[in-house]
């Protein structure tokens, strides 16, 4: 059912605020202010403007994107990502936001997941799944997999039962658990007779890249609901997905070019801080003291930045704002090599038991014509602190030992770019994470950290964005329910 925000339906001021006279009213308002134009953002910010609310993005810094975004290379010119960021098949919420936006066509999907790999003895070999129904799919990989011994490939039976299990629950059986909140993914995985072998081959790199957190350290609630999305009845909810452009062009233009042809305002450089009156969100004052009123009000901000949004936290959201603060975070490092020939051979390489666990050809993945490879680090407690000229020497160093054919290439130019609070942490015992809805009424959160149970990923982050613009389409509050039949939207805020 859809539903429309009624003008008239915003709660009057409490006694000693603003008039609610229109002479008294601010002459700069929204149906909706998002903050933060990232995926998450953007994600809410464009499902609520196709359904008519008038949305005001107002992002701190000087381009969307986030924690996935792209900047104009000082030396080249070029556009690059700060991160290499991949999807995966079973991304649903990620490619309902790229459809809307049009943008679905700058993403290369594999017809089915093919990892191909160089162990540390310098064997190269592809896990290949065959286009099979679920689990069968998976199974025939392994089966066929020459990385792996015969015990190694026949101890992936033993995740069949938790696996079903996890996705039993999703499905409604809540009551089933595959796993202790208090284990690790090591020990869930040793629990469940997986060999060292292929845990070092495919358990702990795809735990490593979807989690950003070494197996030892996260809760395998987490990676367990991984498996169950990737490994559902869908074979290609395994494959993987690449940006065939920059991250600004895949997502963050279109998403704008969105927002603003159905009436919205993006905003960048633009610090924003909530304004709360009577126990309820009522808009935010930017940079410069400029005052945006709005019905409702979407954070699309990282745990980190949640207290920098108030002057003075509202008692009812102290214990949300306390707990977001105590999370954890881990980094990414990425290294870019610009050779003087392609070196890879293929558009991206698992490196396993590497501090660098990937490498990825960005001229092949995205058809630059450049010889840029970026190596990855995910979980990179111990590289985020080196310098850059260690950084990329250890880069170059496992790059060439795994591959000869990259030995004689030059290196024209590197980088490092450094997300050192690129996800939070999955570790037992961190605080719980958010729920949309908050105590202050008109206020709502989203982002990768709030509690959608999947890990820190692009995906997680749309999920959040579209059950904040939900959240707010639901609200008593704010709206009241279409007619039956009628065409569901936010009229306009006119004042």
């Amino acid at each position: 059912m859809e539903h429309q925000i009624s003008p008239s339906s915003r709660p009057a001021p409490a006694s000693g605020g603003r008039g609610s006279s229109p002479a008294d009213r601010p002459r700069n308002r929204a149906d909706v202010i998002v903050i933060g134009g990232g995926v998450a953002g953007l994600a809410a910010a464009t499902q609520l403007a196709d359904r008519g609310a008038r949305v005001v993005v107002v992002e701190a810094r000087p381009r969307l994107g986030g924690r996935a975004s792209s900047y104009i290379d000082p030396e080249t010119g070029e556009m690059v990502d700060n991160g290499q960021h991949v999807l995966m098949g079973c991304y649903r919420e990620t490619f309902a936001f790229l459809r809307r936006i049009g943008a679905m066509s700058r993403v290369r999907v594999q017809p089915s997941l093919a990892v191909p790999s160089i162990d540390t003895a310098g064997r190269h070999s592809v896990l290949s799944c065959p286009p099979l129904p679920a689990p069968w799919h998976l199974l025939g990989g392994v089966v066929e997999w020459d990385a792996l011994g015969w015990m190694d490939r026949l101890s992936v039976l033993r995740l069949g039962r938790p696996v079903r299990t996890e996705q039993r629950r999703l499905r409604g059986a809540t009551h089933l658990m595959a796993c202790s909140p208090e284990e690790t993914v090591e020990n869930w995985l040793i629990r469940n007779g997986q060999t060292a072998r292929l845990r070092e081959m495919l358990w702990d790199p795809l735990a490593l890249a979807a989690l950003n957190q070494p197996p030892r350290d996260a809760a395998a609630p987490t990676f367990v609901r991984v498996l169950a999305e990737m490994f559902g009845p869908d074979p290609q909810a395994a494959s993987i997905a690449f940006p065939a452009v920059p991250l600004d062009a895949m997502y963050a233009a279109p998403a704008r070019d969105h927002i603003e042809a159905h009436g919205g305002q993006v905003m960048t450089n633009a610090l924003a801080r909530v304004i709360a009156e009577g126990g309820r969100a009522i808009g935010v004052r930017t940079r410069g003291g400029s005052d945006v009123h709005a019905q409702a009000i979407v954070a699309a901000v990282p745990w980190f930045a949640v207290r920098s949004l108030f002057d003075d936290v509202p008692v009812s959201l102290q214990r949300v704002v306390s707990d977001a603060g105590r999370m954890a975070s881990y980094p990414i490092v990425t290294v870019n090599l610009w050779f003087d020939r392609s070196v890879l051979g293929t558009p991206f390489v698992g490196l396993p038991g590497r501090t660098m666990q990937w490498a990825f050809d960005r001229g092949a993945l995205t058809d630059a014509r450049v010889p840029l490879v970026s190596l990855v680090s995910s979980g990179a407690l111990a590289v985020a602190g080196l310098t850059n000229d260690a950084t990329v020497n250890l880069a170059l160093r496992e790059l060439r030992d795994a591959l000869p054919r990259a030995r004689p290439a030059v290196v024209r130019k590197a980088s490092v770019v450094r997300e050192r609070r690129a996800t939070f942490s999955l570790a037992p015992g961190q605080p719980a994470r958010p729920a949309t809805d908050t105590p202050l009424a008109g206020f709502y959160l989203a982002g990768d950290w709030t509690d959608t149970g999947l890990p820190g990923t692009i995906e997680s982050a749309a999920t959040s964005g579209h059950r904040a613009a939900d959240a707010v389409a639901l609200d008593p509050s704010l709206v009241a329910p279409a007619k039956a039949g009628a065409h569901g939207g936010f009229p306009h805020s006119r004042e």
